[in-house]
């Protein structure tokens, strides 16, 4: 197998670490592809025509996408437990749509700050940056709910989503906000596939 990658991606790092968690690191040749907004990677689109990555490539030529498709592909592989099945379930998707979500809109912020001053919109930053807070103040109050349910796909994605924030948005310092959460989160950035898949280690 081979995956489109970037070691600055926190969707491509939602993979990493579950194929580190599932002990397949070795099942597929990385890739770097770079997966810029305003400039499709025609390589990239051979693959998958929405330029976008992650991208795995299977051994019989057919890819699958994005980073939720595939983490569930490499948890069936494994025959772990990230996707759990029960109760358990819907927190652990909610959990992942949650984190999901707060990326979504954390690059949005990041590529909106980007701008020049003339093209920047001060409403949409303010926007981005309500919505963050509002989601760090929730997430918050579910600290020893994430905390007493087993590892699951829901952890992996918030902790890509505030790895991301650490990494891109260290002057908003979002454990302010939720110091209960960033209790919780410093079990989670101590796990050696978190470690690992961190972007500064990236080529």
């Amino acid at each position: 197998m081979k995956l489109h990658w970037s070691p600055k991606s926190p969707y491509v790092r939602k993979v990493m670490i579950v194929a580190h968690e599932t002990g397949q690191l070795d099942k597929f040749e990385r890739v770097r592809s770079v997966a810029a907004m305003l400039k499709p990677n025609e390589r990239l689109m051979q693959d998958n025509p929405l330029s976008k990555i992650p991208t795995l490539v299977l051994d019989d030529g057919s890819t699958l996408f994005d980073s939720v498709v595939i983490c569930e592909y490499l948890d069936d592989l494994a025959g772990a437990s990230f996707f759990p099945q029960g109760e358990a379930k819907w927190p652990a998707l909610r959990w992942q749509a949650f984190g999901d979500g707060m990326l979504d809109a954390a690059i949005l912020w990041r590529n909106e700050r980007e701008r020049s001053d003339a093209s920047r919109s001060d409403i949409l930053m303010a926007a981005f940056e309500q919505k963050t807070i509002a989601s760090l103040r929730m997430l918050d109050g579910e600290a020893a709910a994430l905390a007493a349910a087993p590892m699951a796909i829901g952890h992996v994605a918030l902790t890509c989503a505030l790895g991301y924030l650490d990494f891109r948005f260290a002057t908003l310092g979002w454990r302010a906000y939720a110091p209960r959460l960033a209790q919780w989160f410093a079990t989670m950035e101590a796990r050696e596939s978190y470690q690992a898949s961190s972007p500064e280690l990236g080529e």
